[in-house]
């Protein structure tokens, strides 16, 4: 099984920046893509971005410009720099992995709430 550990979340007032961190331990070769996701209170999760096992990155339309995915895998870790902060972007985000069925499920981490308020 793969296990997601996120971190960084806080408060923050508008205009100001945060990075994220997810760290994968377990089965990590069995890894594909990796992405954060969010949820706002009363809203659906949604995608934020991904990152692919070659590099490719994918935002949604929301947080383009202001948020970059990346990883580092000598840490077996990808972030989620934020810039730029909103009060539309006050969320629970989510780390993602999807893993090859031979290594088990896809896995979600528990979550990080992240504050964008004066």
């Amino acid at each position: 099984q793969v296990h997601l550990v996120e971190s960084g979340g806080g408060l923050v007032q508008p205009g100001g920046s945060l990075r994220l961190s997810c760290v994968a331990s377990g089965s990590i070769t069995g890894i594909d893509d990796m992405a954060w996701y969010r949820q706002a209170p009363g809203k659906e999760r949604e995608l934020v971005a991904e990152i692919t096992a070659t590099g490719t990155t994918n935002y949604a339309d929301s947080v383009k410009g202001r948020f970059t995915i990346y990883r580092d895998n000598a840490e077996n870790t990808i972030y989620l720099q934020m810039n730029s902060l909103k009060p539309d972007d006050t969320a629970v985000y989510y780390c993602f992995a999807e893993v090859d069925l031979r290594y088990g499920e896809d896995s979600w981490g528990k979550g990080t709430l992240v504050t964008v308020s004066s």
